[in-house]
């Protein structure tokens, strides 16, 4: 297993571009499946997790081009079998996302139980609510059996605004006979994009960016009952840019984030200026100056302000740690509340244990009692996140810090070592 190995303390320096949007580009990569034409896809970050779902695309027969490094033409023409490779799929908890276009196209797909970063439990239940809402029968063994005689239309109200729930059925409507409406449906950036892709496929889907989504059928179309091919350029990945934001306020860093789709970045900007970090927006970048504050807004009256996560369009919970590793470094306090997961705060030991002046109070909450003067230390990565959290964390320590399975950081971030070495950092990968 390769691990880092960071001398911190370094100031970051220059101009960075995040890759594609990681969370757009799986279920991208799925959609490819409602279609026997070839659909184009440019901007694809080449991570562990999309290099696992290709896998899992090539198993069931679909062929894949490089066009170039971050361009991919995907072609499935023929399905050859309905059931994923199991090992895969313990790897990825998006390999859930075939069930959709699978029963659409197939009408039947044996699942594996889904893998993933380990960040408390992760429901699969308004998955399974709104496909046999649309038609699908479902037995639930050793995995998850989907089968139907052919989707049907109807008014869905998700239990709750799930981005992969909202993305499987969407995926099934848009083959499905007659009208689909999807309400409480996520509509975060990456299903956004989504719904585009699908609709530059033939889809009919109106509501995009709010959370109440209408799909045409095509499904009683007998002529065409798929959709055709078509290319999209994958947008990029808020959460990088968020991390490049922390990186940058940590180290006290001059960093400018090219291509960084700024719309996307309203709570995360407002957000981090409640930690005295000031961010320019020019035209499609973002500037994080050196000369920062790093000093905790209070809310009035001087209370201590809370930071929590939430659904689109609050604060990302994929952002929760980067934000928490920026506290440590700001003269204040503040609770850190993470709402989605009960199991992502789990990882501050490590973060304490550098010398983080850190309270874990219960699963969900922790006090930041900043600044704190980090130390570098030999440390495990326990998912994306928190892997990248602890890199920051690292970058700004005091001495060398070692950070092994870096395995769960590659597979949110595109060559992340690569990216950081030209802004200065002092990183290394080895491989072991």
């Amino acid at each position: 297993m390769d691990k880092f190995i960071i001398e911190g303390g370094t100031q970051l320096r220059g101009t960075v571009t995040p890759s594609g949007n990681k969370n757009a580009a799986l279920p991208m990569i799925a959609a490819c499946l409602l279609t026997d034409e070839p659909v184009t896809l440019r901007n694809v970050p080449r991570i562990r997790d999309v290099e696992d779902m290709l896998a899992l695309l090539a198993n069931i027969g679909v062929t894949i081009h490089e066009v170039d490094a971050h361009t991919l033409v995907l072609h499935a023409r023929q399905v050859r079998t309905t059931e994923l490779d199991r090992d895969i799929c313990s790897r990825i908890r998006a390999s859930i996302l075939f069930a959709g276009p699978m029963l659409a196209r197939m009408g039947q797909i044996h699942l594996p139980p889904p893998g993933g970063d380990v960040i408390g439990r992760r429901r699969v239940d308004t998955h399974i609510h709104a496909l046999r809402a649309l038609g699908a029968e479902i037995r639930i063994n050793d995995g998850f059996d989907f089968s139907t005689e052919g989707l049907r239309g109807k008014d869905i109200f998700l239990d709750e605004a799930s981005v992969t729930g909202t993305e499987n059925a969407l995926m099934a409507a848009v083959l499905a006979k007659g009208t689909t409406i999807i309400r409480n449906a996520a509509c975060e950036p990456h299903v956004q994009d989504l719904a585009r892709l699908l609709n530059a496929m033939g889809a009919r889907i109106s509501g995009i960016g709010t959370n109440t989504l209408t799909i045409e059928g095509v499904g009683a179309n007998h002529d065409s009952p798929l959709l055709h091919g078509a290319e999209f350029e994958i947008g990029p990945d808020y959460i990088e840019t968020g991390s490049f934001i922390g990186l940058a306020a940590v180290t006290r860093g001059e960093i400018l984030i090219k291509n960084a789709a700024p719309e996307h970045l309203r709570m995360v900007l407002l957000t981090f200026a409640r930690l005295g970090v000031e961010c320019q927006v020019r035209g499609n970048d973002v500037y994080v100056s050196p000369y920062q504050s790093l000093r905790v807004q209070n809310d009035l009256h001087d209370a201590i302000p809370t930071i929590a996560d939430g659904i689109w369009p609050q604060f990302p919970s994929d952002l929760m740690s980067i934000a928490l590793v920026t506290a440590t470094q700001c003269e204040g306090t503040v609770l850190m509340w993470e709402k989605m997961f009960e199991g992502r705060m789990f990882w501050v030991d490590k973060l304490i244990s550098m010398g983080g002046r850190v309270i874990l109070c219960d699963p969900h909450r922790a006090v930041v009692v900043g600044p704190s003067h980090l130390h570098g230390e030999r440390l495990e990565s326990p998912d994306i996140r928190a892997g990248m959290a602890l890199l920051l964390a690292a970058l700004c320590a005091r001495g060398q810090s070692i950070i092994g399975n870096i395995g769960q950081i590659d597979r949110g971030y595109e060559r992340i070592e690569e990216k950081l070495q030209a802004l200065g950092a002092r990183i290394e990968r080895v491989r072991q």
